[in-house]
Order: C-alpha cells, then structure tokens, then sequence
C-alpha cells in the first residue's frame, strides 16, 4: 500500500504544531498549508493541529495519543532566555506561546519514542529542548552565509533549491537521498549552535551550517532538518523520502497502538 493511499482503519494521527498569529486584533492558532499537504499527500497521514496553548495542554496524554510529530517552521524564533541567552535584538520576532508548547510536547514525545519530524525552526526547538543552543543572526557570525531567503524576489521563487548541502557519508539522510549531496531552500536567519545532547549531524551546508540532525539511538523516525521539504517534496526525492519514512513510522506506530488496544 503506498504512503498516499493508506486504508481509513490504520490512518496514523500526526499533530502539528501551531503558531499564534493576530489577525483584526484576535489571536489564531495557525498552520502553513504547505506542510498539511504534505503530511496527507507524502507522508499519508491525518494531522492535527495542536493549538500554542501551552502548560493548559496534558503533554503526556497528548504525546501518548499521537502517531506523530511534526514540529514546523515559523517566521518567529525560539526565545533566547530558553537557551541561556540574552535577545540579541529587540525587534526579533517570538512566539512565547508556542515555546511554552513545543518544546515539553518535544521532550516527552521524544520520552514516549512518538516519531518527530522537525523543520526549520522545528530542528532549532528540538535543539533547545535537548539542551542545545542558537545562532539570533547567523548571517553575522564569521565565516558563515546569509541563509535568509531574498525578499526581493516573488514569494514563490523564495521556497527553490538555494545552495547544496552535504550529507554525512554513510548516514540516514544519505541513504534515503542515494546520494552525497543534495539542493536544499534556505529561509532561516538563526541556526544551530551547540547541539543538542544525543543529536548526531546528518547535513552541513558549505559553510559549516548544521542542516539537518537526528536523535542518535531512537528506536523511531526522529529527525530534524533546517531547510523545507514541505515546498519541495513533488518534485525532490529526500523531501518525499522524509515524509514517506515519517509517515510509515507513524503506521507502525499506530498499528502497535492498536494491538495494545485489542489486548487490554
């Protein structure tokens, strides 16, 4: 049975994270369509959008009822205090609310081996709450590129290929990818630091940019990138390659869930 076409009765559960976004003066919790697509299309699951609502929400009973995680990208970053620093500038963009909900959902999602998938400022919160820290400007830090998208250019244009990454020799990424090198997008201003503990490097970008990590030893799909595969998986074969192997985790998953279920 493919990815795309999954019977209605193994149909995993991925939660989504949301972002909180004020829209005529009222706040809404939002998810970027792109990545819904993606988790029906590629990854052949049912999302759920998991509202910023922070401690209010029961993470383990959550995390216990899910299949999946995929933690998204953003336009806001993780708060520096979280990490142990100090906000490098007063007008970056933050999500509190959304902190307040990642990274514990990530923390006992990782505790009950729920597989997670994290992209863009996902990798960056999965980073945070294994105990790692970021780069605020990583344009400005010596020696690495701009890795912001061009605001010049038609928004569309912003979501292609931008610079090649490369894929650690023998790694999981190189072997869905069948290949050491690949294209990726590049829309982040911040970055990984010091990594997290247990995050082993998957793909580093030219100029020493850490691009894609997963959890070392998880018996699931745990994997977290900086790019977006959400834009590209149609058409590049890693993009799909990730949310295909995402998604069968999520159905053995699922499919444990329910022998639990059927034996108690």
């Amino acid at each position: 049975m493919s990815a795309s076409s999954p019977s209605r009765a193994s149909l995993p559960v991925v939660g989504i994270s949301a972002c909180v976004r004020e829209i005529n003066t009222l706040p809404f919790h939002t998810v970027n369509q792109r990545y819904l697509a993606a988790l029906v299309e590629a990854a052949g699951v049912m999302p759920i959008i998991i509202p910023a609502i922070g401690c209010a929400l029961p993470f383990e009973t959550v995390a216990a009822q899910l299949d999946g995680l995929l933690v998204t990208g953003s336009p806001s970053n993780v708060e520096p205090h979280l990490y142990g620093c100090e906000r490098a500038a007063p007008d970056i963009l933050h999500d509190p609310a959304r902190d307040a909900t990642t990274l514990p959902l990530l923390q006992e999602a990782l505790r009950q081996e729920v597989p997670v998938f994290a992209i863009c400022r996902g990798i960056q919160e999965l980073n945070v709450a294994l105990g790692g820290t970021l780069h605020q400007f990583l344009h400005a830090v010596p020696g690495r590129s701009d890795h912001r998208s061009d605001k010049s250019k038609p928004i569309h244009e912003r979501w292609r290929p931008a610079h090649p990454v490369q894929l650690t020799a023998g790694s999981y990424l190189a072997r869905l990818a069948g290949a050491a090198e690949v294209m990726v997008n590049s829309l982040h201003a911040q970055g990984l630091d010091r990594l997290g503990e247990g995050l082993v490097v998957e793909a580093v970008a030219p100029d020493g940019t850490v691009e894609a990590v997963r959890v070392a030893g998880a018996r699931c799909f745990t994997v977290g990138v900086q790019w977006h595969p959400e834009a590209l998986y149609a058409e590049d074969r890693l993009s799909r390659r990730l949310f295909e192997e995402f998604g069968e985790a999520g159905r053995q998953r699922a499919a444990a869930r329910l022998q639990r279920s059927a034996a108690a």
